[in-house]
């Protein structure tokens, strides 16, 4: 099967973006990373992207009027490559219409809780202060709505008595490095039009 080509858009450290690039380059993902993206000028997933070669792009929101103004500057770049798929991989910015509507069923992203549970931010500070006895990540189809869609993998883990924040984040964010593969592998499956 042919690899998608894909691109990572980031926010932050770019954890999973390693892992996508790393599980591309030993064949258990079946994409290859085309572009990175970037809101953030000092991302370090901007690095783990010039590590591996790939073309890295920085658009700083603070720079549009508007969401939409900014989105269509993601979408100038993103249109100067044939992509398969967007994975959103710790994008901190919440994308409109103008960007969703052209990548429609092609725009995925990962959240760190087993939704619809905890949709938005703190996560891990929402879980221990619910009581919640299991938590984990998910990886869905972007629609509008923020994060609603389609549902294409979650992971779970126990939430045990001692966990504090980082204990939880540490431990999801391992099973987000799973998740996003199997994520990918499923989509490579529907747009290569493999059941």
């Amino acid at each position: 099967m042919e690899p998608l080509n894909i691109a990572v858009f980031v926010s932050g450290h770019g954890t999973n973006l390693q892992a996508i690039i790393d599980n591309c380059a030993n064949g258990t993902c079946h994409a290859r990373v085309v572009a990175v993206i970037s809101n953030n000028e000092n991302s370090y997933a901007l690095t783990r992207a010039a590590n591996a070669n790939i073309p890295a792009h920085v658009v700083n929101h603070k720079n549009f009027a508007t969401r939409e103004d900014f989105d269509r500057e993601l979408l100038k770049i993103c249109q100067g490559y044939h992509l398969d798929l967007i994975c959103l991989a710790g994008f901190l910015r919440v994308l409109t219409p103008t960007f969703i509507t052209p990548y429609e069923g092609r725009l995925i992203n990962i959240h760190p809780s087993l939704l619809p549970k905890h949709k938005g931010l703190h996560t891990h500070k929402r879980v221990l202060e619910s009581g919640d006895t299991q938590h984990g990540c998910t990886v869905h189809i972007v629609i509008p709505e923020l994060d609603e869609g389609p549902i294409l993998v979650q992971r779970a883990i126990d939430v045990h008595p001692t966990d504090t924040e980082d204990t939880l984040n540490d431990r999801v964010l391992a099973e987000e490095v799973i998740a996003y593969t199997n994520a990918i592998n499923i989509m490579a499956n529907r747009i290569r039009g493999i059941t």
